[in-house]
């Protein structure tokens, strides 16, 4: 929420407390200015006669006074002060208030605490963002548990639905059960490894060490060269050495998703797909291009999201899991990175993974002899 400035609550409660003594000296100073313009001064002097001293005064009348006094102010200033702390704390009952509400599960309780900006409603403010995130947070668990239960659950009806045929009929071709059978099989264990590299990535449960990104992108290349030729789509790398702080594994993934990506969201026998690396000031950047059908910025908005799939692939044999971009996503995030997806105008989709740049890689390429600047390296696959 958008507050305009106000006191601060530590300004707040010192005002208060010099108030609440000042208040009190002066009404000490008042009742002893009275008293003693009232009254007079006395004394016994030596021929017995009674004279006015201002010790003997104090002693008799205004001890009991000014103790009377300062019980007033006592108990005024507790009173007060009671009352007081109360008003100005009371935002903190709300916030205790809305707390025990999200550890009871009510996730969509907000403070929304009224009033100009302090320290109390920046904390509530906080926490009611904070509040939004993990409702989001847990609604996107939730989501993502349902569809994975859903997707493998598909195979598993499938196998079992195979196996009560080929029990109903013993004299069914086996071979094309097996054969039913195994791709099943392989389609629940690529699902289920995607789960857990997912898992894994979420948890940033891995060591960082300086990876070229270039080294990688041309790994991924040569690995799905023969995968793009089959669907005749061109593969090609280019760009300039980029050093990432990470885990190599888990970035080989990476460009692997998004390369395999790119052919099967492709225009079947004359596609393309362009990896590109390159050097930023604090950062390093990977992209993948690919030609393919006209994607709107509301479709490209949700494939990241989990079992999100594209409507158009080169075959759809190749459907994959539905996860691909989004280990992507956690990936690139896992390494204090970001993925950008825009739908390229021709047709197609460009992604864009920026991460940070390793500190004092040196600019070697594992090992290798030191790179020249400024000369890029491309290959086609």
């Amino acid at each position: 929420m958008d507050r305009r400035p106000g006191l601060s609550v530590r300004l707040k409660l010192t005002l208060s407390y010099a108030g609440f003594l000042l208040l009190a000296g002066a009404l000490l100073i008042v009742a002893v200015a009275v008293f003693l313009l009232q009254q007079g001064w006395w004394q016994t002097n030596e021929a017995g006669a009674i004279r006015v001293t201002p010790g003997t005064l104090f002693v008799r009348n205004f001890a009991p006074t000014a103790a009377a006094v300062l019980v007033f102010l006592l108990v005024f200033g507790l009173l007060g002060g009671w009352v007081l702390a109360g008003r100005m704390l009371a935002p903190l009952d709300r916030i205790t208030h809305a707390t025990r509400e999200a550890a009871a599960g009510s996730l969509a309780y907000r403070i929304r605490l009224p009033g100009r900006k302090d320290e109390f409603r920046e904390l509530a403010d906080a926490f009611d963002t904070m509040l939004a995130q993990l409702e989001a947070h847990v609604a996107e668990q939730q989501r993502f548990a349902a569809n994975a239960s859903h997707e493998l659950r598909t195979p598993l009806a499938i196998s079992k639905t195979l196996i009560d045929v080929a029990r109903a009929d013993p004299h069914h071709d086996t071979g094309e059960l097996v054969d039913r059978l195994h791709t099943v099989n392989t389609r629940a264990i690529a699902l289920t490894e995607a789960l857990l590299l997912l898992s894994r990535a979420n948890q940033r449960s891995f060591g960082r060490e300086p990876v070229d990104l270039s080294l990688v992108a041309e790994e991924a290349a040569e690995t799905l060269h023969p995968f793009a030729e089959r669907h005749g789509v061109s593969l090609e790398t280019r760009g300039d050495i980029a050093f990432a702080s990470g885990s190599p594994a888990l970035l080989l993934q990476l460009t692997t998703n998004l390369v395999h990506n790119a052919i099967v969201h492709n225009v079947p026998h004359r596609g393309t797909v362009l990896v590109h690396t390159g050097v930023r000031p604090r950062s390093v950047v990977l992209t993948v291009e690919n030609t393919g059908e006209q994607l709107s910025p509301q479709l490209v908005a949700t494939l990241t999201e989990p079992f999100q799939r594209g409507t158009e692939r080169v075959h759809t044999d190749q459907a994959g899991v539905g996860l691909g971009l989004a280990i992507v996503r956690t990936i690139a995030e896992a390494h204090d990175g970001t993925l950008t997806l825009a739908p390229r105008a021709a047709g197609g989709l460009l992604v864009t993974v920026e991460l940070p740049a390793a500190p004092d890689s040196g600019g070697q390429r594992h090992g290798g002899p030191p790179p020249q600047p400024a000369t890029p390296s491309s290959s086609r696959l």
